[in-house]
């Protein structure tokens, strides 16, 4: 029987990871990652948990003038899916949607596509999913690129669905920019451990 050792611990690793954080669309350019970087991070990315080996999700890359083009057309899906909305409000959102794309030079789609199974719930799959879009970031942050995940009203549109050929149960779990950031944020506040952490029974 092959026999393990404790791994010492990776101090430069857990520093990088301590330091990450979210960065907005708007700071967001270039250099991104090249094909092969981009390989890397999904591959970590998809190293998730998985109950049932169901890879019950996938990823849609959207790249060059395919962001644009994308943007435009979802700028005018919001808007038919809208047409309720107080018209200056619609015009503002409208556009925010024109530009959703064009900010990173590459964005990710996590899909979670949900399966029937006796294995794994369907919850289960798409926390699967979402562990998906939590790597993908790590991964992100670990080849020294910035990110963020977005969800909104591309996670519940029909039309944006139908746009992306979504089938069947599936769903958008994030929408993931990856870029360089300009500027890095001032960190934000983190959770108090002592108020979030019981120790049962306590």
């Amino acid at each position: 029987m092959e026999t393990t050792s404790r791994v010492p611990p990776d101090n430069a690793l857990i520093s990088r990871l301590l330091a990450r954080r979210s960065v907005t669309s708007q700071s967001l350019s270039f250099p991104g990652p090249d094909s092969s970087q981009l390989c890397q991070i999904l591959e970590l990315a998809s190293r998730v948990p998985d109950h049932g080996n169901l890879e019950p999700w996938r990823f849609i890359v959207l790249q060059g003038i395919e962001r644009e083009q994308a943007s435009h057309d979802l700028a005018e899906i919001y808007a038919l899916e809208k047409l309720g909305m107080e018209p200056s409000r619609l015009a503002r959102f409208k556009g925010i949607i024109a530009r959703l794309f064009t900010y990173a030079p590459v964005v990710v789609l996590v899909v979670a596509s949900p399966q029937q199974s006796t294995v794994a719930t369907i919850l289960e799959q798409h926390l699967s999913a979402g562990a998906v879009c939590m790597n993908l970031l790590t991964a992100v942050h670990a080849l020294g690129f910035h990110g963020n995940w977005l969800s909104g009203w591309i996670t519940s549109s029909a039309g944006a669905r139908g746009y992306f050929r979504l089938h069947g149960e599936e769903s958008f779990a994030g929408v993931i920019q990856i870029g360089t950031a300009a500027e890095i944020p001032h960190d934000r506040n983190r959770p108090d451990l002592n108020r979030i952490v019981t120790y049962w029974p306590g």
